[in-house]
């Protein structure tokens, strides 16, 4: 692999905003300063753009195995990497649903053979595989995936002493997905009354209701708080919600933690009528006031990480009705530049941006060397440059599905190049025949 030195970076990195350059060797960050010597190496001068340590992304389903019409290792990764994102943390609820050591260690093999980027997995929890969870290796997989409401797939946990013997039986950090099952159930019924199969939309955060979201979150925080267990809770949808976390203690002292995702930052129920089911998720994107209450408990740390919930289906299956149209939608490619559009914007400053979705993903789950641009860690690298729009379209959509809830979105920044490993896996629209993803390891 050799030697690369990036020259005249802006580096964006714990916080701080610097002209510097970076010598890579092999996998490794070797080196940070001005004016560094060449010495050999394979010279990439960056003219001032910005310089960030790749992007972990901690919630992705690429749908592998059994569901590769919507996407897999390869293609899902592949965009991943065009958006600067580097490592990624994939769900259970594939076909079949990873609840076996069996099962985890299958989708290891295959992400060892496909993968673009730098991968782990989440070992989903069920009602009847608490054995399996007790077996389960620490330095394994990145953590423990519960859904206690359903969503894509059948893993919900709706057990409460099962609930409450996996909350304490593992050191792994437990991610959930958090809505009543019991609030679904009945508000879609008073909708289908109405209108069948074909519930309008709109009314799916009416559906999959604020009440719905706080009764869970709010449970499964009581159940943390009670076990000592070490709680992560995904795509808050919120403002209610964002009142149960805490922002007066450092991450690395937090027992309960807590995500956002892009759509949610992005989109408001007033989307409904133009995008229709692109923009169905669970949990629902609610409304502006809602966003704009995420928006506060990021910025003031209430929520520590953004991430996407990549979660692709086929158009043909998004443009079913209400009751047939999968929830979830692809991200991974664009998740980056829409949060800085809004560092354009003023909304967000690019430091807050790596603090989110660089650094404290890499602290959260304890992953090793990564997260940050320093001497020593893997050379996971994202280059943006912050001057250089371009429109999401058809031709440049890179998911398998085909389609983004951001066509037609103008962006002003673009990532040009992305490292894995020290390795130039990303180069203005050109990907390496070479992949070198690695398993990620975690310091535990």
């Amino acid at each position: 692999m050799g030697k690369t030195l990036i020259k005249n970076a802006v580096i964006i990195n714990e916080g701080v905003r610097s002209e510097s350059d970076i010598l890579i060797q092999n996998e490794i960050v070797e080196k940070i300063g001005r004016n560094l010597s060449s010495d050999g190496a394979n010279i990439l001068d960056v003219s001032g753009n910005w310089v960030l340590p790749g992007i972990i992304d901690d919630q992705v389903h690429f749908r592998e195995p059994g569901l590769t019409h919507k996407g897999d290792i390869a293609s899902e990764s592949r965009a991943a990497i065009a958006g600067g994102i580097t490592s990624y943390m994939e769900q259970p609820n594939t076909n079949p649903q990873t609840t076996t050591l069996e099962k985890l260690e299958k989708k290891f093999q295959l992400a060892s053979k496909t993968s673009y980027a730098n991968y782990s997995f989440l070992f989903g929890g069920t009602n009847d595989n608490l054995e399996e969870i007790k077996k389960l290796d620490k330095y394994a997989c990145s953590g423990i995936k519960l859904f206690l409401g359903s969503s894509t797939g059948n893993m919900l946990v709706d057990n409460e002493e099962v609930l409450e013997r996996i909350f304490k039986n593992t050191e792994l950090v437990i991610s959930v997905h958090c809505e009543d099952e019991k609030t679904i159930r009945e508000n879609t019924e008073k909708y289908r009354a109405i209108y069948g199969d074909n519930i309008p939309v709109e009314f799916h955060p009416l559906i999959r209701s604020e009440q719905a979201c706080y009764l869970s979150s709010s449970r499964a925080i009581a159940l943390a708080e009670k076990t000592g267990a070490r709680l992560h809770v995904f795509h808050v949808s919120t403002g209610k919600e964002t009142h149960l976390f805490r922002n007066d203690i450092p991450l690395e002292q937090k027992k309960i933690t807590a995500e956002v995702c892009i759509h949610h930052l992005w989109f408001s129920d007033k989307d409904y009528a133009e995008k229709g089911m692109l923009i169905k998720w669970n949990p629902a994107i609610k409304t502006s006031s809602d966003r704009d209450q995420l928006w506060k408990a990021l910025l003031d740390d209430r929520f520590d990480v953004v991430a996407t919930d990549h979660a692709p289906h086929t158009l043909e299956e998004k443009s079913n009705p209400y009751m047939k149209a999968p929830s979830g939608g692809p991200l991974v490619q664009h998740a980056l530049i829409a949060m800085l559009e809004r560092c354009h914007e003023g909304k967000i400053t690019a430091e807050k941006v790596v603090e989110k979705m660089c650094h404290n993903p890499a602290k959260l789950f304890q992953i090793e060397k990564r997260g940050f641009i320093r001497e020593g860690y893997y050379a996971d690298i994202a280059i943006v440059d912050m001057n250089a729009p371009w429109t999401v379209s058809q031709n440049n959509i890179l998911y398998k599905c085909g389609w983004s809830p951001f066509d037609g979105t103008r962006f002003r920044a673009k990532v040009t190049h992305t490292f894995v490993n020290g390795h130039l896996a990303y180069d203005k629209g050109n990907f390496s025949s070479v992949r070198n993803a690695k398993r990620l390891t975690f310091n535990r």
